[in-house]
């Protein structure tokens, strides 16, 4: 994806709720590709085979293009669809979801399924943990020795994401500016370094928002 950011799930998570003696568990997973989403259901139907209704949902792809829900015998549109609404309202991106029921011997009706898969759904998103990811630039940054403390300093002062620090004959600072910032970084650290800096551009990567 290239998306600047986007919302999915740490994941994956897990839990339940009990309606009218029902179980509804809800699971949650980030997912990259629409075959992780389908295996990721196999496997919650494998575990759970015994159960009434595996019940599923996922939205995958830079444009949400692959959308799938499954109401997995439940009658039309009380189940998948619940659940594939409950990703979408909440923004969420690369997620699959799986709400199982175990019956208790209470009828729900139409409207009861539809409130208690949607209820499961968002238990298991929120086992997950919503995140945000952001698009960053790796950019190395390789200086001598006398320059390492005042490129720390500067770099903690602007707020800059570090990915880690190699010390050989030089030190080399893996820093990660978001991407659209990239190149006034660079242009940043070249002003502060006096030219002094080896800078070596890496690839683009995925970060989570508020994370160091």
């Amino acid at each position: 994806m290239n998306l600047q950011r986007y919302s999915t799930v740490r994941g994956p998570g897990e839990d339940e709720v009990v309606i009218k003696k029902s179980r509804f568990i809800g699971y949650a997973k980030p997912v990259e590709t629409e075959e992780e989403a389908v295996a990721f259901i196999d496997e919650i139907k494998r575990m759970h085979r015994t159960a009434t209704h595996n019940c599923s949902a996922y939205m995958v792809g830079e444009r949400d293009q692959f959308q799938k829900a499954s109401d997995d015998g439940e009658p039309s549109g009380t189940a998948g669809k619940p659940i594939l609404e409950v990703i979408k309202n909440k923004g969420l991106k690369n997620v699959a979801v799986v709400v199982t029921r175990y019956f208790g011997g209470i009828m729900l009706g139409a409207g009861g399924l539809v409130r208690a898969y949607t209820d499961g759904a968002v238990a298991g998103i929120e086992a997950a943990e919503e995140i945000t990811k952001v698009l960053h630039r790796e950019v190395f940054v390789a200086v001598d020795y006398t320059w390492y403390g005042k490129l720390e300093n500067e770099l903690h002062g602007r707020g800059t994401r570090v990915g880690g620090t190699e010390f050989a004959d030089r030190v080399v600072v893996k820093c990660l500016p978001e991407t659209p910032e990239a190149e006034a970084f660079i242009a940043w650290i070249v002003d502060l370094t006096q030219g002094q800096a080896e800078i070596t551009i890496g690839e683009d990567i995925y970060c989570i928002d508020g994370e160091r």
